[in-house]
């Protein structure tokens, strides 16, 4: 049954749960599992992020336009998730150790609204890739100069898009003064980060809520795999989000 196999898919991407562990639960073969959980999540990837009952964000573009019309501000961020070390001898090997962590990992760009709702989760690159990079590959840029004004924060990994964009996307102020900066100075930019920083919390408390999947804390499973895995949770956190909002509104 369909609701089987969605059920034993959930629970994969909720709990890490092992496919040998489902393959007991429900008294199937491991394969079983396996085949039904390939065929469940590129479905739940493709289905985007849920804003209101209905209505569903499926591309970058489409959360860019729907944060021009409603004239809301949008947050970036670049997570990253520990996955398997490539086999020895591979000639990618070395793309995918994070510059960050220096660990093997995939890193995904994901941008959330002033609530820290998901709006939308990219493609997995592999860890080496640099946030700014990433953003560029997927045509931030483009969207942002092109279309309408939108206000993006970004932390400092994203300066220079700034200049690329028109001011739409806000990065922590530069340090005017290297050396010998007075102290009024000092205090002023400060402040600014500060304030700068707790108007783009909301997006790690996103990232946070969507790294409670066990799916997303370190995958031991094909890499190939990961794109869909983050965007299948991207979709089911947004949804659950998406639901508390109106019920607390109808409240």
């Amino acid at each position: 049954m369909f609701v089987d196999r969605l059920l034993a898919t959930l629970v994969n991407l909720r709990h890490g749960t092992t496919h040998d562990v489902l393959a007991c639960w429900f008294g199937v073969d491991r394969s079983t599992i396996t085949r039904a959980i390939g065929d469940v999540r590129p479905l739940l990837a493709q289905r985007g992020c849920t804003v209101a009952p209905g209505i569903r964000l499926r591309s970058l573009a489409e959360v860019i336009e729907h944060l021009g019309a409603d004239g809301h501000t949008g947050i970036i961020d670049g997570t990253e998730i520990r996955v398997r070390r490539p086999a020895a001898g591979r000639k990618d090997r070395d793309k995918f150790v994070s510059g960050k962590t220096r660990q093997n990992a995939v890193k995904s760009m994901v941008l959330t609204d002033a609530e820290g709702r998901v709006l939308y989760c990219s493609p997995v690159r592999p860890g080496s890739c640099a946030d700014i990079t990433q953003a560029r590959q997927l045509g931030l840029v483009n969207l942002l100069a092109d279309g309408p004004f939108v206000e993006i924060l970004a932390d400092a990994g994203y300066q220079g898009l700034g200049a690329q964009t028109g001011g739409r996307v806000v990065t922590p102020p530069h340090r005017t003064f290297k050396k010998n900066a007075p102290e009024w100075y000092e205090e002023r930019h400060e402040q600014q980060r500060k304030t700068h920083s707790s108007r783009r919390i909301r997006v790690e408390h996103g990232i946070a809520h969507l790294k409670n999947r066990k799916a997303l804390a370190r995958h031991h499973g094909r890499r190939e795999h990961m794109s869909d895995i983050v965007q299948a949770a991207a979709g089911l956190l947004s949804h659950q989000q998406t639901a508390t909002l109106s019920r607390a509104s109808q409240a």
